[in-house]
């Protein structure tokens, strides 16, 4: 059966059955390891970017370093994880300008030192086909601060932080992971679930509540949206790098009340909240779908 039938979902879904190993040491946006010896918990994480899927051929290749390294600590935000050192794959054509490469290197560097990453090592080849940039990010996260898509109960508010739709118009090649305010979330209030919507909310937020087996309502107007954005935007376009959570309701004004004095320029907005049917009647415009 073609890729293009199966889905991207489903294909891991199948990977993932027969892998050997506890379930419980496979994260969702991170894997999640145990190691030997150590209180925290090891994080491992690797991503990738592709000539003409995430950045355009002509797109200035320091932002499209910026964007390899922030896909990756974005994820490391959605589970409250601090990263420490990367690796670096590079597979580009022998006939690309080395003047681009060191571009690419610049945006890359540029991105990890924001967070105190280190770049250790790496790999490189020749390929005929478009650039592919992997970086895989590794470090670790405290045992009673990790979160996980599969944690949210009936009832708890949703939340996202910033503005929603937008990468079309090149927001996708700045944005900055929420690694701060992740930590910040995980040290203060008891976070149930969360990700970092990649893909748009509309396949991302079905992706959270199914993780969680509940259902999910959300007020469409609520949705808080990037200048220019429609609704529709905001639910589609994929690539916002924001953070969707889920709290107890019984947190909504303090979370509320203390983010706006933590992060004063950085909207957080409740836009509904989870319920016991795993079916949900709320149906959503879809984001990006990969093989479809």
């Amino acid at each position: 059966m073609k890729l293009s039938r199966v889905g991207e979902d489903a294909l891991l879904a199948s990977l993932l059955r027969e892998l050997p190993g506890s379930r419980k040491l496979i994260g969702d946006d991170c894997a999640v390891v145990e190691f030997m010896g150590a209180s925290n918990l090891l994080v491992l994480k690797t991503d990738c970017v592709v000539e003409r899927i995430h950045f355009a051929s002509s797109t200035n290749p320091e932002l499209t370093g910026w964007k390899a390294m922030m896909r990756s600590l974005s994820d490391f935000a959605a589970i409250s994880a601090v990263p420490e050192f990367a690796l670096v794959t590079l597979i580009v054509p022998a006939a690309r300008l080395t003047s681009w490469v060191r571009a690419l290197y610049r945006g890359l560097k540029r991105a990890a030192r924001k967070f105190d990453v280190q770049i250790v090592g790496g790999e490189t080849s020749a390929v005929r086909g478009p650039v592919v940039i992997s970086v895989s990010i590794c470090g670790f996260v405290e045992r009673n601060r990790s979160v996980s898509r599969s944690g949210a109960k009936k009832g708890d508010d949703l939340f996202v932080t910033g503005r929603l739709g937008g990468s079309l118009r090149r927001k996708h090649l700045r944005f900055v992971p929420r690694i701060e305010e992740s930590r910040w979330l995980t040290k203060n209030f008891r976070v149930h679930a969360m990700m970092d919507l990649s893909d748009g909310l509309g396949a991302d937020l079905p992706r959270l509540a199914k993780a969680s087996k509940l259902g999910f309502r959300i007020d469409k107007k609520a949705l808080p949206l990037s200048s220019g954005a429609t609704i529709n935007n905001a639910i589609s376009d994929g690539e916002d790098y924001e953070l969707l959570f889920a709290i107890s309701p019984r947190e909504r004004s303090r979370v509320q009340r203390q983010w706006k004095k933590k992060f004063p320029r950085l909207p957080l907005t409740r836009i509904g909240s989870f319920t016991q049917q795993l079916n949900t009647s709320t149906t959503l415009p879809r984001g990006y779908i990969h093989f479809k």
